[in-house]
């Protein structure tokens, strides 16, 4: 079953939901901020994708964190954040089985799903 993680405004996420549905793709879409996110979930996406591909450095959310905890990031940091501010997350995070992918692109996604069946 493929999850698309994200939050319904994220026009991110919204071309990743398109591109799925134009290629008959079933997926659940979870959103963060309604259904949350734990920090179970952060840590078993760590294992496959770098902790510093999941964080959105490009977000208000991350604009807002005062210059000390930017400076001073760290993994253990970084997922606890998250797991407070979800849209610390880069989005959408995509997982296909065991296999996750972070944000969009056609080229990408279409390199993951053909990848994977």
């Amino acid at each position: 079953m493929v999850i698309v993680y994200g939050i319904k405004n994220c026009d991110s996420v919204k071309k990743a939901c398109a591109w799925l549905t134009r290629n008959n793709i079933e997926f659940q879409f979870h959103d963060f901020r309604k259904d949350g996110l734990t920090v179970a979930k952060i840590r078993q996406w760590m294992k496959v994708v770098d902790w510093e591909t999941l964080l959105n450095r490009r977000g208000t959310t991350w604009r807002k964190l005062s210059e000390t905890t930017k400076t001073s990031i760290t993994k253990t940091l970084a997922q606890k954040l998250m797991a407070e501010q979800p849209t610390l997350i880069k989005r959408p995070v995509v997982e296909n089985g065991k296999h996750i992918t972070v944000g969009f692109s056609q080229d990408s996604f279409t390199e993951f799903f053909d990848a994977r069946g």
